[in-house]
């Protein structure tokens, strides 16, 4: 799913269920000494996508540590972003020569829990999701906004190093019009965007899918 979703200078690995996965390394393994065996599991998953992504790129596998706010740190030359959600996990790298940066999301394909949505929207997406939902009852319009939010703010912490909002981007979801359960979104940024090739950004641009009981969205922001 999201391979599809990405730029052709991206490579993106999945996995689904209780695939074997090889085992941490060490300092991997410390993070999670602690961790309930869900945690653990997902973990594990998420670092084996990431490894055979660097694999397709050349790069030889490493340890991808949680640095700050839990964004991975991936190697020298190289972005990324991981996501896992109940049976599902995946990775995204690609050369810093090619790509700003990138952020990917995963849920499963149900409704937001009661009040969550209120949390997260704005009172213009909010009126958007009621549209698309006359139109496409059968896309869980309130998870997809959720994990649009996911992936923006995972492109965007690693171009900026703070923290984004939900109510700090206003997300316009559009549906294909072939397939309506596959489209693209618009992220417009409600705060000064962070600089690249010596511009400001003003908008994070991203494509969505539903399928295999599970929403996923993708960001990338090219070099300008």
């Amino acid at each position: 799913m999201i391979e599809e979703l990405l730029t052709d200078d991206t490579v993106g690995v999945e996995t689904y269920g209780d695939e074997e996965h090889p085992p941490l390394y060490p300092e991997e393994e410390a993070v999670v000494a602690r961790a309930v065996d869900k945690r653990r599991r997902e973990f594990t998953a998420v670092r084996s996508c990431a490894r055979r992504a660097m694999e397709k790129l050349g790069v030889s596998p490493r340890a991808v540590l949680p640095g700050e706010r839990g964004a991975p740190g991936w190697p020298p030359g190289l972005i990324g972003s991981m996501t896992h959600c109940d049976g599902y996990a995946a990775a995204a790298l690609a050369r810093a020569a090619d790509l700003a940066s990138l952020g990917i999301d995963a849920e499963t394909h149900l409704p937001l829990p009661d009040g969550v949505l209120d949390a997260v929207a704005l009172p213009g997406e909010t009126e958007r999701l009621r549209r698309l939902a006359a139109e496409h009852p059968a896309v869980h319009w309130d998870r997809l906004l959720f994990s649009a939010k996911e992936s923006v703010y995972k492109a965007w912490f690693p171009l900026t190093g703070r923290w984004l909002d939900f109510s700090e981007a206003d997300i316009d979801i559009r549906a294909g019009d072939s397939d309506p359960r596959a489209g693209r979104f618009d992220a417009r940024l409600l705060v000064p965007g962070p600089v690249v090739g010596g511009r400001r950004l003003e908008r994070f641009e991203g494509r969505w899918t539903v399928g295999r009981g599970l929403v996923a969205t993708a960001v990338t922001v090219p070099h300008t």
